[in-house]
């Protein structure tokens, strides 16, 4: 493994470790946006600030104002003093349309994710964009180091 991969892992890890954080029932999801080898925004899915900590409805389907992991990272990015450009995202799960459209004008040029998402049209949208796709099939001990 070279070095570069070995960093696509850890960095994996350390997105599914802070999709830990998600209250979400269905689906825990993080990200990281790194930059210059450092990590510059985090997020994992949930609700906006201020709201109730509960994603899904009383039928199991997620609210609607539920935010992805993504979007979370890339508004922080926004309301600090870093810029994306040119950094990468890695994230626990692939991106949908909605979010892989921030990704492309947020200046991310590189997306690397574990677990496929069942509609392939966010991460057929980077490409289409130039922007490097890279999908880990991780080991088993990635999504749980106690395994």
């Amino acid at each position: 493994m070279d070095k570069k991969q070995e960093l696509d892992y850890r960095y994996l890890r350390m997105a599914t470790i802070w999709s830990e954080n998600s209250y979400c029932e269905r689906r825990k999801v993080g990200a990281l946006i790194v930059k210059d080898k450092m990590i510059i925004s985090d997020g994992f899915n949930g609700t906006p600030t201020g709201f109730e900590n509960v994603c899904e409805d009383e039928n199991n389907v997620s609210k609607p104002y539920v935010l992805h992991a993504e979007a979370n990272a890339i508004t922080k990015i926004a309301r600090s003093g870093n810029n994306s450009d040119g950094a990468t995202l890695y994230v626990t799960d692939s991106p949908c349309i909605e979010c892989s459209k921030l990704i492309i004008q947020a200046g991310i040029k590189r997306v690397v994710y574990m677990r496929e998402y069942r509609l392939t049209d966010g991460v057929d949208l980077l490409r289409r964009a130039g922007i490097e796709v890279v999908r880990y099939e991780v080991p088993e001990s990635i999504d749980n180091p106690n395994t």
